[in-house]
């Protein structure tokens, strides 16, 4: 990883690596300011083993402190920016870090506040003239970076991945330069697995990279054409609010070559949509999380047939799964639905799983919800922390938000276990209409579609699904208001 440009700056140093805000870096101006960043980490003291706080946008000191901090032997704990002091003190408990943070502009308060101190930022860490660090093989088993899980269900875990993890990623998805480089556009943060091992992969062919640092769909349709985008990777709420968007049909996507698309389950609707408007496009579905290193799963190209459209696909070489009963750990039947185990060189298995004694050695609980069909393929059911509990009744919110969605004054829905002191959880639905609509309306609508006890019970109408920082539906805000509106 700390060598990722090495091959691009040898062929072609004036290739352009970044794009962002407008502001163009090409290959040999990010290889002078990683090693001007590791130099300004090494004569700050930062030290072999260090996990350093990083607190940015994707910005060039953010992707030059990545890649720089392991030329001295250290790893950046990536944080989310937009979160409060108090938040990143408790990841940089989570992580062990060090006070010595790397922070981008706009952001020293917050730092400051978190702990930080000293904090380093462009000012220190670019442009400078304190030498080069000199070239080191990493140990496979040092920290290459840190990530933390997304906490949409609790504080988030940190999540260190090695160098003999990250290197061989890579290496499998950029085998070589590009040629002819590719031009991406990063939509993600990068502090998401998506964002921060699409970015390394994209260097190391010798991509392009627009980056948007805050996903917008009108930003988003006007650099793809703007910039000739060839390849993306959307969350589906990102690709339905595209689609939606109404600068959609007038703006040129004639570039875009392939979408990957993942992170939270698509509906088969939004996907067929996107076939639809985008005839040219190859898609591809990915699914995986941050402790396995991003995706597990592929649905490929020519593999979306109306039968798979709601599927991830199959197993990535080198991945075993298995699907099992969350209170037993024994395999379900084919096409029942279950917990996703994983077992792969690319898995990371948390402490808390390894040394539970119920887990066997080697495979990581997943938490999420799937099934698979007669041919391997696996279709997700949502989170085992998102199942709605009612009465004893235990379903995903997918099996609502399927029926809730085909109402025709409904544009988009999620659905959520609201706590109740007799039943456990309600039934909640928040939904996008076109249309007015009350609860009353929806279950009639749902009945004889879903079982009685899934009918929803409580009705948000909101004007769009609050999204995390990561584009997934944020269910932790839906419930808060849930609970904020039955409250006495």
């Amino acid at each position: 990883m700390d060598r990722v440009l090495d091959d691009v700056v040898a062929l072609d140093p004036d290739r352009i690596a970044l794009i962002i805000g407008g502001e163009r870096t090409s290959y040999a101006e990010l290889e002078k300011a990683i090693a001007d960043v590791a130099a300004g980490l090494g004569a700050a003291g930062v030290a072999r083993g260090w996990r350093v706080p990083l607190v940015d946008d994707a910005s060039v000191l953010a992707v030059a402190a990545l890649i720089g901090a392991t030329r001295v032997g250290a790893a950046t704990a990536l944080m989310n920016p937009r979160l409060t002091g108090g938040e990143l003190a408790v990841l940089m408990k989570a992580a062990g870090t060090v006070s010595t943070g790397v922070v981008g502009s706009g952001y020293e308060a917050v730092a400051a506040e978190a702990g930080m101190s000293p904090i380093l930022g462009a000012a220190e860490l670019l442009g400078g003239q304190a030498g080069s660090i000199p070239g080191r093989e990493p140990d496979p088993a040092e920290d290459a970076v840190v990530l933390f899980t997304s906490g949409t269900t609790g504080t988030p875990k940190a999540v260190p991945l090695g160098h003999g993890m990250v290197a061989p990623r890579i290496a499998a998805f950029a085998p070589a330069v590009e040629p002819v480089p590719s031009v991406s556009i990063m939509s993600v943060p990068l502090v998401h697995i998506g964002g921060m091992l699409g970015l390394l992969v994209a260097l190391a062919k010798g991509s392009t990279t627009v980056v948007l640092t805050r996903f917008d769909a009108g930003e988003w349709l006007s650099s793809v054409e703007r910039h000739g985008v060839t390849t993306a990777f959307l969350v589906p709420t990102m690709l339905y609010r595209i689609l939606e968007h109404p600068n959609f049909t007038g703006t040129d996507l004639s570039s875009l070559a392939s979408l990957s698309y993942g992170a939270a389950p698509a509906t088969p609707e939004l996907i067929r949509r996107t076939m639809d408007a985008l005839p040219g496009v190859a898609l591809m579905n990915t699914f995986g999380q941050t402790e396995t290193m991003g995706s597990i799963t592929a649905l490929g190209p020519g593999d979306h047939p109306p039968e798979r459209l709601a599927s991830v696909g199959k197993p990535l070489p080198g991945v075993e799964i298995r699907i099992v009963y969350p209170t037993t750990g024994e395999d379900v039947e084919t096409g029942t639905v279950g917990e996703l185990w994983v077992r792969s060189e690319v898995a990371v298995v948390p402490p808390s799983q390894a040394d539970d004694g119920t887990t066997p050695v080697g495979w990581f609980r997943t938490g999420d919800m799937v099934s698979a069909d007669e041919e391997g393929y696996l279709f997700p059911s949502g989170r085992l922390s998102d199942t709605i509990n009612r009465g004893g009744e235990k379903f995903a919110p997918s099996e609502v938000e399927e029926v809730v969605r085909a109402h025709p004054a409904v544009r988009d829905v999620a659905a959520v276990g609201v706590t109740d002191p007799e039943m456990g959880h309600r039934v909640g639905v928040a939904v996008v209409t076109s249309a007015p609509l009350d609860i009353d309306e929806v279950r009639t609508f749902c009945k004889g579609r879903i079982a009685n006890f899934k009918l929803p019970e409580r009705l948000l109408v909101v004007d769009e699904l609050p999204l995390t920082d990561f584009g997934k539906v944020d269910r932790k805000d839906l419930r808060a208001r849930f609970a904020a509106a039955v409250a006495p």
